[in-house]
């Protein structure tokens, strides 16, 4: 027997299998790396034309980007004779073991997903959302910023604000004033409805459509009040509910129609 034949046919065998291995291997990187660039590309066009968040859209790419490289490595070694279950089972314990620790991250993280997909509100909205009101400053993927009306920075995680309720104050363009003024039992009705209805009518950044109403609201133990409901751009709000109420107080003064107050009675003893 000869010993050098061999194992020059030991080697070239173990060349020919290993090699075409190792050579499957470099065409299956090769061309994966390929795929994954086309579907990334094709990914960010659509989530472009979508209109999908920025910050959003490089969050995914990047997931997308690892989930399909790690595939592809898993493949690279089960091409190469490597036993890929364990490898896989390992991964899957890590990624459990990382979900229960990150599991209100995760929460805010879907919950950041939801907002970005579905818009019930943009930057720039004046939304009213677990107990905050503000505008909406910045949408992260954790959390959501706003501005509150008094100029404070509001951070909300968006895991809380998209199972809660939203109130979206922009989104109609519009919004109705909620006003309330009491006046004394011995008021004319029909004359105090005319100076409130001149009042808001007057008034240049309250809008004709839709129509402003004034109507008696309730009998109240010491004054009949009155909703007064004007409309107006939602930028306007603020401006017109604290000018509407001013200008309600001077008309009413002027028309002679009281507004009721506490007063005091002093009562002098006599001696």
């Amino acid at each position: 027997m000869n010993l050098e034949n061999i194992d020059t046919t030991y080697w070239i065998a173990l060349i020919t299998e290993y090699g075409l291995k190792i050579i499957g291997a470099i065409a299956i990187w090769v061309i994966g790396s390929w795929i994954i660039k086309k579907i990334l590309k094709a990914t960010r066009k659509i989530m472009t034309k979508s209109n999908y968040e920025e910050s959003l859209q490089k969050f995914l790419i990047n997931l997308l980007s690892w989930t399909l490289k790690i595939l592809l490595i898993i493949t690279l070694l089960g091409t190469l004779g490597v036993p890929t279950t364990s490898f896989a089972a390992v991964i899957a314990a890590a990624g459990l073991a990382i979900g229960l620790a990150l599991q209100g991250s995760l929460g805010n993280f879907a919950g950041g997903v939801l907002i970005m997909i579905f818009k019930p509100f943009k930057i720039g909205d004046l939304i009213e959302a677990q107990g905050e009101i503000g505008v909406v400053k910045q949408i992260e993927i954790f959390t959501t910023k706003l501005t509150g009306l008094s100029n404070k920075e509001i951070i909300i995680p968006n895991g809380a604000l998209s199972n809660g309720n939203i109130i979206n104050y922009t989104t109609e363009g519009t919004r109705r004033v909620d006003l309330v003024f009491g006046v004394g039992y011995d008021s004319d009705i029909k004359k105090t409805k005319e100076v409130l209805m001149n009042v808001i009518t007057s008034h240049p950044k309250v809008i004709d459509t839709p129509a402003p109403t004034v109507n008696v609201l309730e009998l109240a133990d010491s004054s009949v009040n009155f909703a007064v409901r004007p409309w107006c751009n939602a930028a306007d709000y603020w401006a017109v509910y604290f000018e509407v109420t001013e200008n309600t107080k001077i008309a009413l003064d002027a028309a002679g129609i009281e507004i009721p107050y506490p007063h005091q009675v002093e009562i002098q003893k006599k001696g």
